[in-house]
């Protein structure tokens, strides 16, 4: 996960009230259920000391209703400045997080949200095109809009002779136009930090939408059905997309898991443990945080140990969650964090790639 999206979350001073709980309503009774999990929030942060108004606005968020299909669950960060951070995730909260401490407890959330794939969906023909965003799954589009549009001669039966050839032409032309309008509202999206653009539609649309965007940053899938007649309508072009996000999940995490064990090997630009992860977000090495996020949760650090650590504005003191201490780091230095068990970060909660272009000093705890 990118951590330019929590970055501002440690500006705040604190202390931070964080919850991530299930809110999907969509078994008997769900509405009900939402309402005793904001009445435990309410208790559970009162208990640990939070604030009785803060409390309330938390259990308030936890309690709205959202206008999203479940499953569904929801995360608020907050301090008595304000609500910083408030977002659904379509998953159900498989570790509920109930804290008030000096640092934001965005870990489980991270952990779902490394499951997930923004991702830009291009649907593309003779008529135009529809782009839009997802930040997970296939809910509802964070932003959509239909571009192209010319079928003034598209849809005119040709006849023979000059006159199809003139006609052809024509289409040509405005199926070029159309798909130049659906690649720039494509690259629009990948100049914004959208890393993976799936096409669907008409064959030769995709393929000129394909080459227009091939070569930029983002990672372009094309999916061989998806048109706006195909049979099954949107559930067999959603189901064709979350096959494919599912197997980019599947294939950025081994890809990971494949580059850590072969630093590993070599003992080279890679760290493990958390006193050694700690020294390289001192050295500015990191440049991938792994992690165990359940077993990562029992770790803690001693904040006098690392002079230098930076973890945004913050400045605790003693000792923290480690977890927290390494995802604030990271979020401080622009590293990326990736959840993975234990099993395959050399046997450690928590691991580090290294960037090559410094020392690399990483050893085993």
């Amino acid at each position: 996960m990118r951590t330019d999206r929590i970055a501002h979350l440690y500006a705040d001073p604190g202390p931070f009230a964080s919850v991530h709980v299930d809110v999907s309503r969509d078994s008997e009774g769900g509405a009900h259920q939402v309402e005793l999990y904001a009445r435990a929030v309410r208790e559970q942060l009162a208990e640990q000391g939070a604030p009785e108004d803060l409390v309330q606005t938390v259990a308030d968020r936890i309690n709205e209703v959202p206008h999203e299909p479940s499953p569904l669950s929801r995360v608020v960060v907050a301090t008595e400045r304000g609500v910083l951070l408030d977002e659904l995730v379509h998953q159900r909260a498989e570790r509920p997080t109930v804290t008030w401490d000096v640092l934001p407890d965005v870990t489980a959330w991270i952990e779902a949200q490394d499951g997930t794939v923004p991702f830009v969906l291009a649907l593309v023909d003779h008529e135009g095109g529809d782009v839009a965003t997802y930040r997970s799954d296939l809910a509802a589009p964070d932003e959509q809009v239909g571009v192209g549009s010319e079928t003034e001669h598209v849809h005119k039966v040709p006849g023979g002779g000059w006159s199809h050839l003139k006609y052809q032409n024509t289409s040509d032309n405005v199926w070029a136009r159309n798909a130049s309008a659906v690649a720039d509202e494509v690259r629009r999206h990948v100049s914004e930090g959208f890393r993976l653009v799936v096409l669907a539609g008409d064959p030769k649309s995709r393929s000129q939408v394909r080459e227009a965007v091939e070569g930029g940053p983002g990672e372009v899938i094309e999916l061989p059905a998806g048109g706006r007649a195909e049979d099954g309508g949107d559930e067999a072009l959603h189901e064709a997309v979350r096959e494919v996000l599912l197997e980019h999940v599947v294939a950025r995490r081994v890809e990971t898991v494949h580059t850590l064990k072969d630093r590993l090997g070599r003992g080279d630009a890679v760290a493990t443990g958390l006193r050694d992860v700690a020294d390289a977000f001192v050295r500015g090495q990191v440049d991938t945080l792994l992690l165990d996020a359940p077993a990562a949760a029992d770790l803690q650090l001693t904040m006098s140990e690392h002079p230098g650590l930076s973890l945004g504005g913050l400045e605790p003191s003693g000792r923290v969650r480690g977890d927290l201490a390494l995802v604030a780091a990271a979020a401080a230095t622009g590293a990326e964090v990736v959840v993975s068990p234990g099993s395959t970060l050399g046997g450690s909660p928590v691991a580090a790639l290294l960037r090559w272009d410094q020392p690399a000093e990483g050893s085993t705890q």
